[in-house]
């Protein structure tokens, strides 16, 4: 994972209209990177990118103006975030905060909606090295295609209730029992 921050003349001069969203605060180059993948899709693009879970929160319930909910917000109102991961605590070497896995899809089959996942149900904190993620990612993609919560803990996130554009799985919204 390599999140170098990009100089404020990348975002200003870039010639390949990579952050037509907008420019990320200094502070941090997470959505930088997003809109640098993303513009990398193809019109019918799918990926996914690990990231700090600050990333999905940062910004929101501020009264004023905030350069990476703006950015967070325009994803969300383009419809291009299929889905947030949470993943548990102690995962990194570097950090013993938990990140997330955030799925974009430029041609999303459940139009409206992002799916929230936590693992927790199924994956517990431990030493970063004894992690195995097969079995968890494997319920993780079942979620996703079939939109069942099974063992995991999931959320639908209408569109419409992200009026914060806080895309984190403590909210209320409804289970995933469709």
């Amino acid at each position: 994972m390599w999140n170098q921050r990009f100089d404020a003349s990348t975002y200003e001069n870039d010639t390949y209209g990579r952050f037509k969203y907008g420019a990320p605060p200094s502070s941090s180059a997470d959505w930088g990177w997003v809109q640098h993948m993303a513009a990398s899709l193809k019109p019918s693009g799918r990926m996914a990118v690990v990231l700090d879970t600050g990333a999905v929160s940062r910004g929101s319930g501020n009264q004023g103006s905030n350069k990476e909910q703006a950015v967070r917000k325009a994803f969300v109102e383009q419809d291009l975030i299929e889905a947030v991961l949470l993943l548990p605590e102690n995962l990194f070497y570097n950090t013993t905060a938990s990140g997330i896995v955030m799925v974009i899809n430029r041609k999303k089959r459940h139009p409206g909606e992002i799916l929230l996942i936590s693992q927790s149900a199924i994956l517990w904190s431990c030493e970063p090295s004894a992690y195995t993620f097969v079995r968890p990612m494997a319920a993780s993609k079942e979620a996703m295609r079939h939109r069942a919560a099974g063992r995991l803990l999931c959320r639908f996130a209408s569109l419409r209730a992200r009026e914060d554009y806080l895309l984190q799985f403590s909210r209320n919204d409804p289970p995933a029992s469709r």
